[in-house]
């Protein structure tokens, strides 16, 4: 990791099903806004190496950005166990004050059977570190790109959590010898 490595963070677009839920792996991306994934594709280094959380969100949105990643199950998002594939309103219900409770600590709390995004952010930090020397896109899921940017700028995963990342954006930071640097969070393109 001697040589610098320019990440391009890219947060799949808007999945293609009703808001509210905890989406699963194989949810599908909503790929009808050709206009925007061409401004966005505009602002992609060519010949970067791709890579891709394995969920079939993140590899349709890379493969509509004319982009063949390669999969990594670290860049996964968080996973929230038994809640996934719930919706929220249904799960507040359910689960009363476990549920609640999860959000009075959202950072560091585990869904049953799941993650915190702390656990996340360690295991994101496992993926970025097998990201060679030079320029690469991740196409990923916007609690990996908070977690990239929790350890990119050494926040606790409470404050990385009041990033915004939206569907389809692009978030770039870099890995410098020994130090990091954010050059833009959640960058929009839009037709």
């Amino acid at each position: 990791m001697g040589e610098s490595t320019g990440l391009w963070l890219i947060r799949h677009a808007a999945v293609d099903g009703p808001a509210g839920l905890i989406w699963g792996p194989d949810a599908p991306a909503c790929l009808g806004d050709r206009a925007s994934f061409d401004l966005l594709r505009a602002h992609l280094p060519e010949k970067a190496k791709v890579y891709a959380s394995p969920a079939r969100r993140t590899i349709d949105t890379a493969r509509a950005l004319m982009l063949d990643p390669v999969p990594m199950a670290e860049l996964a998002e968080q996973d929230f166990g038994e809640w996934t594939g719930h919706r929220h309103d249904d799960l507040a219900v359910a689960s009363g004050k476990l549920y609640a409770d999860f959000w009075h600590d959202a950072a560091r709390s585990r869904p049953p059977g799941g993650e915190s995004f702390a656990d996340q952010i360690i295991r994101v930090r496992r993926g970025l570190e097998q990201v060679d020397a030079g320029s690469a896109i991740l196409v990923v899921h916007s609690g990996t790109v908070r977690a990239a940017l929790a350890i990119a700028l050494d926040i606790e995963p409470e404050a990385a959590l009041r990033f915004v990342i939206d569907p389809l954006s692009l978030t770039r930071i870099d890995r410098l010898k020994g130090t990091w640097r954010v050059t833009g969070v959640n960058l929009t393109f839009r037709s």
